[in-house]
């Protein structure tokens, strides 16, 4: 079951919740500190490095056996040329990825495991990433300290 948490960093909410205990971070949320306007558009220009495609594509190797490593090599080689772009839902349908997930609706976005968007916030911002990993760290934190005390009252 997902539980959403919001971390502030630099002034701007970023949606954060658990899934199989895996931590996924609203990338729509990150781009705001770009473009608040249009933060899709600031998604589909990080999609088109070939970088990308290839950081994504290793997490997706080492973490989701389902992965369609196929289709990956082709979206892989055409990566980075001038005609070339990628919706996050083109590369979840064509590649059978588990790392992005794209939700529709009123709290919907761009949500990616935790080591995919640390690696979209390096390519938006050195500082917006720091930021975001010290608000992250401090949640973790304060989990942490919760559980404990739980434990210790059991």
């Amino acid at each position: 079951m997902a539980t959403n948490k919001i971390l502030n960093v630099n002034g701007i909410n970023v949606v954060l919740f658990q899934d199989n205990h895996e931590d996924f971070i609203s990338l729509t949320d990150i781009a705001r500190y770009r473009d608040s306007e249009r933060s899709d558009y600031i998604l589909q220009n990080w999609m088109r490095n070939r970088s990308t495609i290839e950081f994504i594509g290793l997490w997706e190797q080492f973490n989701n056996p389902d992965f369609n490593s196929i289709e990956f090599d082709g979206i892989k080689n055409i990566s980075g040329s001038n005609s070339f772009s990628l919706t996050p839902k083109r590369w979840i349908e064509s590649t059978n990825a588990v790392g992005i997930i794209s939700k529709t609706g009123r709290y919907g976005g761009t949500f990616a495991h935790k080591d995919i968007a640390f690696e979209f916030a390096s390519w938006l911002s050195a500082e917006f990433k720091f930021y975001l990993i010290k608000e992250f760290q401090r949640l973790k934190e304060n989990e942490n300290e919760r559980l404990n005390l739980e434990w210790n009252f059991q």
